[in-house]
């Protein structure tokens, strides 16, 4: 049957009309914005991921050349947190390994092959300063010492203790107080004040924690001593 011309303009608009709703439906509102982000995203190249920065050893942000040795020294945080010494992204002194205490934590390292020689905790609030004496004053030419403060590292020590660090390359030692955070490396036989020391004065004023000064984080690279001559 054929449409008269009423008709078939009506048809025609119905037509329009639905073809209209079905556009809408699939590409229009809520729904055809969802469709087109669809088709949109699709065409797209996924964004990367952002790279992490890279980490060297002991968390170092760039290695260390050849023949030298990556270390971490951290303070410990007022009596609660305990100190770090960590040497080629091994720990060698931390609560993890239970083998810090209050006063001076200290590590020692053949400045030869870069090897672990001792670890000991020496407590200068209320301990025997002796023990340290005998601790320090035997220590071979070339031995690396890694020294991390905890809780007071200053009050029992006397005019040789001081000096015995002093020979190892220590600046701050001569003026360090009660309850003042230090890092320390030094060695036995260096012939100038060594670099890598760092000291922060307990003050009211400008303490972190109550009664204790914030906690000192340093690193570096230390080179290796040449074997000596027999």
């Amino acid at each position: 049957m054929r449409l008269t011309g009423p008709l078939r303009a009506v048809a025609v608009l119905l037509l329009v009309g639905l073809t209209w709703l079905l556009a809408n439906t699939f590409f229009g509102g809520e729904s055809g914005s969802s469709v087109r982000h669809f088709f949109s995203s699709a065409s797209k190249e996924p964004t990367p991921a952002e790279p992490r920065p890279r980490r060297y050893k002991c968390g170092l942000s760039a290695p260390c050349p050849p023949k030298h040795l990556a270390f971490r020294l951290v303070s410990g945080a007022a009596n609660v947190i305990g100190p770090k010494i960590c040497l080629e992204d091994k720990m060698l002194v931390s609560s993890v390994k239970n083998n810090v205490g209050r006063g001076l934590n200290i590590a020692l390292v053949n400045g030869v092959t870069g090897a672990l020689l001792d670890t000991k905790t020496f407590d200068t609030w209320a301990g025997d300063i002796s023990e340290l004496l005998k601790f320090l004053r035997p220590l071979h030419e070339g031995t690396l010492v890694f020294v991390a403060s905890f809780d007071d590292a200053a009050t029992k020590l006397n005019d040789e203790s001081r000096r015995l660090f002093e020979e190892l390359g220590s600046t701050a030692v001569k003026e360090l107080a009660f309850r003042d955070s230090w890092v320390f490396v030094g060695a036995k036989g260096i012939e100038n004040k060594s670099p890598f020391e760092q000291r922060m004065k307990n003050s009211k004023s400008s303490n972190k924690y109550e009664g204790w000064p914030e906690s000192l984080e340093m690193d570096g690279c230390i080179p290796l001593r040449p074997p000596l001559e027999a």
